[in-house]
């Protein structure tokens, strides 16, 4: 890809060059659908109507095809920038939305969420960050970012403004902190102007993304953008959370997932083109709170299940992998009434990727209470 220019912000601001972007799939994304195993014979036994067929799958290996949906990935898994995880969730066996995300946003049965934590377990000593260190796209802040030092929910950078009269109050908000009797809140004060100063140089202009990146006009790849924006503005944004709700697909599977498979096929390649280079320093990682019931149901669609599916990209991991310890779907490989079993778990996928970010994490304060065994996405 070609490199992406960007501009760098000189203050105070603290641009650690590393980011780490969370899209959570809610509502149980049927991972059997987006990575299908068409080598499995089993797999068109259970979903003789609603099956990937091995003609129309985007074949990554000589056993899994991606949805066709998803064909602007591809390239991505080929080149080495994507990976797949499949089996994968979490210990919840509620096979209920709220429960099985609470868990998965939580890192477990614990206050606050396993993002919040990971950015209050790398606070800086001196504790100066930037004050968009951490961002949720949408109107609320999501669970896995709760206990956050720092986060802001915002829809667009646009939000982030002192509204009228910008430079004229910005202007007074710095000469208020350098009248501070406090070094640190002078410091932080000096860090939260330049980052305004910055957001209204960026939003001066409309955004153009580059390498000949499209981004569709939809939430999802609105969001995308807008993040996108931050990262090549480098204002410090350390992690963003972004969510793309609408995947549980009790009846006519294909009318509701294929939308949500296009928008996120969508979302991420044009992201990936647009940042070019600087996902080498962006890391992706995407996923769901479980998957479906691997038979069909009689309205041809699929119910709640356990396994599904997560994906990686960027971030220097090791791409052009699928990391699964595949079961087959026969009847007595399965788990429950009928699910594909979850055999990682999702804290495995996530703890090698803070770990490349940031080497002296304390993982057991990010994900407490559990015997952690992360998966070899890098080297």
């Amino acid at each position: 890809m070609p490199e992406t220019k960007v501009t760098t912000v000189v203050s105070e601001n603290r641009d650690r060059d590393q980011t780490l972007v969370v899209v959570f799939l809610r509502g149980g994304a049927d991972g059997l659908n987006l990575v299908a195993p068409v080598g499995d014979d089993d797999y068109f036994g259970a979903r003789p109507t609603i099956g990937i067929s091995s003609r129309s799958a985007v074949m990554l290996d000589d056993f899994f095809g991606l949805n066709p949906l998803m064909v602007d990935l591809a390239p991505l898994y080929k080149e080495g920038i994507m990976s797949v995880v499949h089996c994968v969730g979490s210990e919840d066996q509620t096979r209920s939305h709220f429960e099985a995300q609470d868990m998965m946003d939580h890192g477990g049965t614990v206050a606050g969420g396993w993002l919040g934590r990971y950015l209050l377990a790398t606070q800086p000593a001196d504790g100066q960050r930037s004050p968009l260190s951490a961002v949720a796209i949408g109107s609320r802040l999501p669970e896995n970012l709760r206990g956050a030092p720092s986060a802001a929910a915002m829809r667009s950078i646009k939000d982030f403004s002192l509204g009228e009269n910008t430079d004229k109050v910005r202007d007074l908000l710095g000469q208020l902190y350098a009248a501070s009797p406090t070094e640190t809140l002078r410091t932080s004060g000096r860090s939260s102007v330049a980052v305004l100063k910055r957001i209204a140089e960026l939003t001066s202009a409309q955004y153009a993304a580059s390498n000949g990146a499209s981004y569709e006009d939809d939430e999802f790849s609105s969001g995308m953008r807008e993040i996108a924006q931050l990262i090549k503005g480098r204002v410090g944004l350390e992690a963003a959370a972004i969510d793309l709700n609408g995947w549980d697909s009790h009846l006519t599977q294909p009318a509701v997932m294929d939308p949500e498979i296009r928008r996120l096929n969508a979302g991420l390649s044009a992201f990936c083109k647009d940042l070019g280079k600087a996902m080498e320093r962006t890391t992706v990682v995407v996923m769901t709170e479980f998957g479906r019931r691997v038979r069909e149901n009689s309205a041809l669609g699929t119910d709640h299940g356990r396994g599904s599916v997560m994906f990686v990209l960027g971030g220097g991991h090791r791409g052009g992998t699928i990391h699964a310890q595949w079961p087959g779907l026969n009847a007595e490989s399965l788990v429950g009434p009928g699910d594909l079993p979850v055999l990682t778990n999702y804290r495995n996928v996530l703890t090698p990727l803070l770990k490349k970010i940031s080497p002296d994490v304390d993982l057991s304060a990010v994900f407490p209470e559990f015997a952690l065994d992360p998966l070899p996405l890098f080297g």
